[in-house]
């Protein structure tokens, strides 16, 4: 049986008489606390008495407090995205190069892209086979009643955002219906990346490269949960890319963060300005929507054999006109989700200061796939389309292939209709499934818009095609209106439209048309691999991001003492004649509160009895910052600190209580908890966990 372990702290405030201040706290020590609306832990801790302490402290010695940095040869970025992935990478010995991924084998017609599509394949026997290009290609041309038993997952990474209750053991379902578990997935398809890069880097270096030689940056969407961010952290481990010994090996920067980091080093010639009057690159802002983008995709395509992109160790033009205090909003619209930041300069280094925490949601480039299948669903019936998924999914997986690229077509001032191939399969699935043709299905249908055409293909009308965007597109206006309008984003100088999404005119346009006014909206060239670089650049210098946004509050669960028509009464806990308030949330930082990389917040406690021999400090968090209670809803368990107290501080010198010390530390994308005995100098560490509790 654990001793009962209970440790008491007075507050930090400023209140002149401290007998009116009822912020002195215990830590409780129930281990097994549950997450919400639970009955008290306190109730059932047997004695636990308590002795109050000195005032703690904050301390704001942020960059000391910065473990000495690991040096490594080379730093390898991995854009893991909804629809396409990829790596670039630097060596730390020449950070102005970045070099991207060979070319992969594959690729589709209509669509060129430097990375690779995030699809994978495992053998019947649950075994990696093959990920990208590979796998998909494989797939197809597997014979149908084999390819049942093959397991084939693709766009896999917006489970991590819409799984409310996240955990180790979240399933996928691959394409045959089977299920497995999402964690195994994530690391098959980090191990592939790890090797691909390894082996490049062995090739280039001509000797074997060694992973302990290499930073590793994973992109994960600002707006992803913390439980989804250390989801990827965990699934890199079991790929081997670093381990929780040597945690610092890798990085888990979030996608506009890294985006903005890129933009900072933009020239002119490197950009696209839609909200120019003047001529940008030769082109004016009328050309600039459709001709000039396609032109700056025509150079970055030259540009591509090179696969080494030079970032010169300046500010960018565009950035040089940023003053101390300047704001701009990066809009990094990918595959699954939109990310929405908003940051501010920071001279004379030209740091980046997060103003307003990210926000954002589900409307990528997928939710014009999603309307496409509702448009499919309403001509050919839902059960057909659920069928076929299911009877035929590698030709499920070549008509949306074939739509990828049309959608690529799509343009504001478009007026020749698109064409979409049907698989010979769907056109033969569809007669046995309903005895009649796809053709006579499109006649009935009433949907104007789309027409049978003779050469097996499905003909779109430009208004048809648009209209598959609109409710996406729609929702990121909406949400950027949003945004536009809260006081932190008043006097925004630049948009800089990110991510795979942003390639669309259609995106383009409409950013354009509803705040061209009040911000000048920049996209990059190289739109698609905008991330991917600025990772890297990341990754070569972590500090460049000095303050960010808390997401969560965090604080600890802890005694008061009960105070008569201000506490719960259901909250009274009486104990050696002292009548407390258990539960108490006491919070370290709100949420979307400015921290300071490598912020500490440091607290003193002390054992409620001189014999203790184990201290349990449980920390826990919530989405809001009017938390009262560890019991209200929304608040949930992410971390257990357990200190073993035996040891050398007894004897007649021993102070009359023993201070423990707990500091968090908050400003990385992770966040680290500590508590440290003073009188022994044992300590012990914990990473805030949101999967484990």
């Amino acid at each position: 049986m654990m001793e009962s372990v209970g440790v008491y702290k007075f507050c930090g405030c400023t209140s002149k008489n401290k007998m009116k201040c009822d912020s002195r706290w215990e830590v409780t020590a129930a281990e097994t606390a549950p997450t919400s609306a639970y009955s008290s832990p306190a109730r059932s801790l047997g004695d636990t008495g308590i002795t109050p302490l000195s005032p703690s402290h904050i301390v704001n010695d942020a960059d000391s407090s910065v473990a000495e940095q690991q040096t490594f040869l080379v730093v390898v970025a991995v854009d893991f995205g909804t629809t396409s992935s990829g790596y670039a990478y630097s060596f730390t010995k020449e950070p102005e190069c970045i070099h991207v991924m060979r070319r992969w084998e594959g690729g589709d017609p209509g669509v060129s892209s430097q990375k690779t599509p995030t699809t994978i394949l495992l053998t019947p026997e649950r075994k990696f086979h093959s990920f990208g290009y590979a796998a998909r290609d494989f797939y197809h041309d597997l014979d149908p009643t084999e390819a049942k038993q093959w397991l084939y997952l693709e766009k896999f990474k917006m489970k991590l955002h819409t799984t409310g209750d996240l955990t180790l053991d979240t399933e996928l379902t691959a394409a045959n219906g089977k299920k497995i578990k999402a964690l195994e997935i994530f690391a098959y398809a980090l191990q592939y990346f790890k090797e691909q890069a390894l082996k490049e880097l062995s090739d280039q270096a001509g000797s074997e490269f060694e992973n302990a030689d290499v930073r590793w940056v994973i992109t994960v969407p600002a707006i992803w949960k913390q439980p989804a961010k250390q989801f990827m952290r965990q699934a890199a481990y079991q790929a081997g890319l670093a381990s929780p010994e040597n945690a610092e090996q890798l990085i888990i920067a979030l996608e506009p963060e890294a985006a903005s980091i890129y933009c900072r080093k933009l020239r002119l010639h490197q950009m696209i300005e839609l909200s120019s009057k003047s001529a940008v690159n030769g082109y004016s802002s009328r050309d600039t929507v459709g001709a000039g983008f396609a032109q700056a995709k025509e150079h970055v395509r030259r540009n591509r054999q090179s696969r080494t992109f030079l970032v010169e160790n300046v500010i960018g033009e565009i950035w040089s006109e940023l003053e101390e205090g300047d704001k701009y909003v990066v809009v990094d619209s990918g595959g699954g989700t939109v990310d929405l930041t908003v940051h501010q300069i920071r001279l004379p280094e030209g740091h980046l200061k997060e103003l307003y925490k990210a926000t954002g949601g589900p409307y990528g480039s997928l939710g014009v796939d999603y309307e496409f299948e509702k448009l499919l669903c309403k001509i050919f019936g839902e059960d057909f389309i659920e069928q076929f998924k299911i009877k035929r999914p590698a030709a499920w997986v070549d008509l949306m292939i074939a739509f990828e690229s049309r959608k690529r077509a799509a343009a504001p001032d478009r007026t020749n209709p698109l064409n979409i191939t049907l698989p010979f399969s769907f056109i033969d699935y569809y007669k046995k499934f309903r005895g009649h043709s796809v053709e006579h299905a499109l006649r009935k249908s009433n949907v104007d818009f789309v027409k049978w055409s003779s050469q097996g293909m499905l003909r779109m009308s430009p208004d048809a095609m648009n209209a598959l965007f609109k409710p996406t597109i729609d929702s990121i206006i909406e949400h950027l209106r949003d945004l536009f309008q809260k006081p932190e984003v008043s006097a925004v100088k630049f948009l800089f439209l990110v991510g795979g999404f942003a390639e669309a005119p259609l995106l383009q346009q409409a950013v354009q048309a509803a705040f061209g006014d009040r911000c000048r909206i920049i996209i990059p060239q190289d739109v698609g691999l905008t991330i991917l670089k600025g990772a890297v650049l990341f990754g070569l210098d972590p500090a460049v991001i000095k303050v960010r946004r808390s997401p969560l509050t965090y604080g600890v669960g802890v005694l008061n003492r009960y105070v008569e028509g201000k506490h719960p009464p259901e909250k009274l806990l009486v104990k050696d004649g002292t009548r407390w308030c258990t539960d108490v949330f006491d919070k370290f930082i709100a949420a979307d509160q400015s921290v300071a990389l490598g912020e500490l917040v440091k607290r003193s406690y002390t054992p409620a009895k001189p014999s203790q021999l184990v201290i349990v400090i449980n920390v826990y968090s919530s989405e809001r910052d009017d938390v009262s209670f560890i019991t209200d809803p929304g608040v949930r368990k992410c971390g257990s600190l357990r200190l073993d107290l035996s040891g050398a501080a007894g004897g007649p010198a021993a102070p009359a209580r023993r201070e423990i010390q707990t500091l968090m530390q908050f400003g990385d994308t992770e966040i680290k908890a500590m508590a440290v005995d003073v009188a022994t100098s044992k300590s012990v560490k914990v990473g805030i966990d949101f999967l484990n509790y």
